[in-house]
């Protein structure tokens, strides 16, 4: 039971307009209703994937199955029987035989719902998988299969209504009608074994008083009920359409998911299977938690790899990478507008949505293509795609002059593209985005192997070992907490981070101070989550050193501290992911420390909703190792972790958040506002006693922040002497590396032939390149390369054509190689993926007819070799290896500019860049809209997007990328073109003809130096 939902604010109708359903005609209401209504029925409209639109008629749900006074068809009455003997074997089998036999029958339905109806509608909903055989097969064809034909028709029109007409209903519809058959099956036999399987399992368990059976009757009884209100109401919401994937085979227009659907997410498969527990409970066996528990998480599973997949192939709407959206002027924090937040600006976290090139299934409303005509009275609510027209990233001082359009040195308005990637290059987290070849990284890999490594250190005493290990964490809490908490308050105070890098190191005179915070942000953020990283790491290294694996779980309360120490860690590590997925890479590092460009506002989400500091769960992790290792040790530094942490917030951040956001800070947070009122009020108790001992205090204070200090800069200093003398050896051994890989990866498959060769004439097979627009065999990199192919009539629908290098393969016979990915099929129709969709021959309808088939491929995108060379094509049999006809060589090669300066290297990005972007006019630079393009025109035709300034007023330069995989092949023509390495993540935070051009011409005078 699914239905096509990811939130209630994917899909929505506008508010003033009726909803209708796919199954139903809105009839008028019987007891007259609105006086003004029209008389008669209102139609619902259905459209297929070929555009053909047509009338929805009425369905009935599947409880009319077991509804005397509704017929029934040959393959309802095999539903029933199918079910009767489930009933009948359950009260004949014995209890022990019935338990395990209804247990492989559940497992058995189950995986035909989860794993096969998720396979064959992923198919359906890729390439139309489900009606293709129906086609194939013929089942639904008058002149093929008459028998056949007949016998569905009787089916399905015995169990519609009078608005239904078999004849006359697209082929598509019909077939769902018969897919919906199947599902029944499915899903009354998987329901039915399960409670049958459970109720062979029913026991009652000893040792437990009546108020405990009580409670755990109603409260299994309760989630029954839970369980049946919500598929009720999901069903009343999404009608037979969405119950049964109508939308997988055609589209009834805008859906609108409200009622229980705002609930939950995803209601149906999350709080849908309540009823699962509330059985368990019931019957009081851990046998049926467990199976439930697995049931469960299949169904997650068909949600995860079908449902959501398809939600988003059918109402996702992609985003390209580098769009480029203007920031509006700053107001003043004061004139803002409170509104509740604590995550340290969490609308940073958006930009990182920005840079995805398709939003979630739950990131708001999108729509249908726009080609796409509404079936039904309602509208569908737009997203925001662009900005107003009137929008100029121009400044309003006036336009350029020549001199500054010549030189491409424009005023313009900042953009969020262009302000996240200032302070966000590649950053770790963790260990995510580790580079080897970064200082920072190479510091931390190793100052985490050296961690690793006292784990197992000599042979000492266990008391000095454990001394160290206590030492060393304590040392790395302290530090995490307080040293970089003294740091962070002095930048919050004096901005000493900047303005140390100020004093210390020179920047453009015209820089304005932004390289400085750049630097000092950049370098803040390595120290941060080296420190981080670094404290849990010491941590677990101090709980391994006190545990010791119990000789009985079950002797005294060993089970149960291992459980709840379990418990906190995950508590630990959902609440840190929930904080992240607020706060994003700006929150998590403290970007507001920092950087003053970013609008300042401030919203509670996520789980921040709830708490105004989620950091406080970060001892959770602590104290659940405590538990584990049962040592006292631990949990005093468990202590120190949880009180350092709450100096951080009281004595760092909150203070800092009052300064950035005054008012705006929520104050009443329940429980963290009374915690925060005991701690303020021992805080000024404390001082109040230290009395002449205060200076003291504060003396030491500095004096341990320096002696930090010293000791990190020493540690920098060795670091950076050992990572400046094995650099070049380092770099040496990758490229070598590198060289070895691209060279062997050609090899790295096994050639499969075929066997039947015997029956097929090799003399009819030809394939022959089209020559480029420029009359020769020489294409330009990135350009689409046009084959055209002969071959008998009756050959294999798995043919396909590969691109090899020349020399690549010895023997003209049997391809020895990999295409890595230069291949087509022959009938790409007829191909899901790497996957053949089907082997049956076309029958020729004139015996005069020719006995061979001729037709063309185009090689484009990922299917085109990105490298310069001489290459040549293979033509293979039936998804084999055995080459049945090749052609070449041809040659692909890559523009080179004339001489090197900033006209000359922009005109050659101007030609590779739009290849790379495959032509796409949402993407290219508008300058090569209106300039000599290549002589190439999309499959799907010019587009009407030619404007010198389309309407989002982006720079004339700027492109975007609907992948980073189109941000590589720039960066491999680069490289080909001018000899200079970019690395993609630099190409897309430019995304600028001209700021490419410079920087090619910058790494061409550093390289020539």
């Amino acid at each position: 039971m699914a239905t096509t939902e990811p939130q209630p604010s994917l899909r929505q109708r506008r508010k003033d307009q009726q909803r209708t359903s796919s199954d139903e005609t809105v009839a008028v209401s019987s007891d007259g209703g609105d006086a003004e209504a029209p008389k008669r029925d209102e139609v619902v409209w259905g459209k297929t994937p070929s555009g053909e639109v047509f009338r929805v008629p009425t369905t009935h749900d599947v409880l009319t199955l077991f509804h005397p006074g509704y017929p029934k068809s040959h393959i309802d009455l095999f539903n029933l029987a199918l079910l009767g003997l489930q009933l009948v074997l359950f009260f004949t089998l014995p209890r022990h035989t019935a338990r395990i036999f209804f247990l492989v029958y559940f497992a058995f339905w189950r995986a035909a719902y989860d794993a096969g109806l998720g396979w064959v509608l992923t198919k359906q909903s890729k390439k139309r998988w489900i009606v293709r055989e129906v086609q194939r097969l013929g089942w639904l064809d008058e002149k093929r299969r008459p028998e056949v034909r007949q016998w569905i028709k009787k089916q399905l029109a015995g169990k519609m209504g009078k608005d239904y007409s078999f004849d006359e209903l697209p082929l598509e519809y019909n077939t769902w009608l018969l897919f919906r058959q199947l599902v029944d099956i499915i899903l009354l036999n998987d329901f039915l074994a399960y409670c049958l399987f459970a109720f062979s399992c029913f026991r009652v368990p000893e040792g437990l008083s009546m108020t405990v059976h009580i409670m755990r009757w109603i409260g299994g009884t309760a989630l029954i009920a839970f369980n049946l209100w919500v598929k009720t109401e999901a069903h009343n919401v999404v009608k037979d359409y969405g119950w049964y994937w109508g939308d997988v085979f055609f589209q009834r227009g805008a859906l609108v998911f409200d009622g229980v659907f705002e609930l939950a997410p995803h209601p149906m498969y999350s709080v849908g299977y309540a009823g699962y527990y509330g059985l368990s409970l019931i019957v009081g066996s851990y046998a049926v938690l467990f199976v439930s528990l697995a049931a469960h998480a299949a169904q997650f599973g068909f949600l995860i790899f079908f449902e959501n997949p398809h939600i988003e192939r059918t109402y996702g709407q992609r985003k390209p990478l580098a769009q480029r959206s203007p920031l509006l002027p700053k107001t003043p924090r004061k004139s803002e507008i409170a509104s509740e937040a604590h995550a340290r600006s969490s609308s940073v976290s958006s930009l990182a949505s920005t840079e995805a090139p398709t939003p979630a299934a739950t990131e708001g409303e999108t729509a249908t293509e726009s080609e796409e005509v509404y079936t039904e009275t309602e509208t569908e609510q737009e997203t925001d795609r662009a900005p107003s027209p009137k929008s100029k990233r121009h400044s309003p001082l006036g336009s350029p002059t020549a001199k500054e359009q010549s030189s491409h040195k424009r005023v313009q308005l900042l953009s969020q593209h262009d302000l996240f990637h200032r302070y966000f290059r590649k950053d770790t987290v963790f260990l995510h985005n580790v580079d080897l070849l970064r200082a920072t990284d190479f510091q931390l890999v190793l100052l985490m192997a050296y961690t690793c490594s006292l784990i197992f250190l000599p042979s000492l005493s266990p008391s000095v070992v454990l001394t160290l290990h206590f030492l060393h964490a304590l040392a790395w809490c302290l530090f995490h907490s307080f040293g970089l908490g003294l740091l962070l308050r002095a930048q919050s105070q004096s901005k000493f981070l900047v303005r140390h890098y100020l004093k210390h190191y020179h920047y453009p005179q015209n820089d304005h101070g932004q390289g400085a915070i750049q630097e000092a942000f950049q370098n803040w953020k390595a120290i941060y989550n080296l420190s981080m990283t670094m404290t849990y790491a010491s941590f677990i290294g101090l709980t391994w050193e006190t545990y010791s694996v119990p000789q009985q779980w079950t002797a005294g309360n060993e089970l149960l501290r291992h459980t709840l120490g379990v418990i906190m860690i995950g508590l630990h590590i959902w609440s840190t992911l929930e904080s992240y997925e607020v706060l994003g890479l700006f929150g998590w590092f403290f970007g507001d420390f920092f950087i003053e460009d970013f609008p300042s506002h401030l919203e509670y989400t996520g789980i921040y909703r709830y708490l105004n500091n989620p950091e406080v769960f970060s001892g959770a992790a602590f104290f659940g190792l405590a538990l584990i290792s049962g040592s006292k040790l631990v949990f005093a530094l468990a202590v120190v972790r949880l009180l350092s942490q709450w100096w951080f917030l009281s004595k760092v951040e909150n203070p800092h958040m009052r300064k950035l956001y005054g008012d705006s800070i929520r104050s009443d947070a329940g429980f963290v506002k009374v915690i925060k009122k005991v701690a303020q009020k021992n805080a000024r108790l404390l001082e109040s006693r230290a009395g002449k001992h205060a200076p003291e205090i504060k003396r030491v204070a500095r004096e341990v922040k320096g002696t930090f200090d010293k000791v990190y800069e020493e540690t920098a200093e060795v670091v950076e002497e050992f990572l400046a003398k094995s650099r070049p050896r380092i770099s040496e051994v990758v490229q070598d590396t590198k060289v070895l890989l691209q060279q062997s990866r050609e090899r790295l498959i096994i050639s499969r032939v075929a066997n039947d060769l015997s029956s097929y004439d090799t003399t009819k097979y030809k394939v022959s390149i089209v020559p480029s627009a420029h009359g020769t065999y020489r294409f330009h990199l990135g350009e689409p390369i046009r084959v055209r192919w002969r071959a008998p009539l009756h050959h294999s629908r798995k043919d396909w054509i590969g691109i090899y290098r020349v020399g690549a393969n010895q023997s003209n016979l049997v391809t020895k190689t990999s295409s890595l990915g230069m291949w087509v099929p022959v009938h790409d129709d007829e191909w899901d993926g790497d996957i053949p969709l089907s082997r049956h021959q076309p029958k020729p309808e004139d015996p005069n007819s020719p006995d061979v088939e001729e037709g063309e491929v185009v090689f484009t995108g990922g299917a085109l070799p990105w490298r310069t060379g001489q290459y040549e094509v293979r033509y293979h049999h039936d998804g084999k290896y055995n080459v049945m006809s090749l052609d070449g060589p041809f040659e692909v090669v890559v523009e080179k500019p004339d001489k090197l300066d900033f006209p000359s290297v922009r005109k050659t990005l101007m030609h590779i860049v739009p290849l790379c972007l495959d032509m796409d006019p949402s993407l290219i630079p508008q300058s090569c809209k209106t300039s000599t393009t290549p002589a190439y025109t999309p499959p799907d035709g010019p587009s009407q997007d030619t404007s010198p300034e389309d309407s989002d007023g982006r720079d004339p330069d700027d492109f975007r990328f609907w992948s980073e995989r189109q941000a590589k092949r720039i960066s491999l023509a680069i490289e080909q073109a001018f000899g200079v390495e970019i690395a993609p993540e630099v190409i897309v935070a430019d995304a600028n003809l001209s700021a490419l051009a410079n920087r090619i011409l910058v790494s061409k005078e550093i390289l020539s130096d």
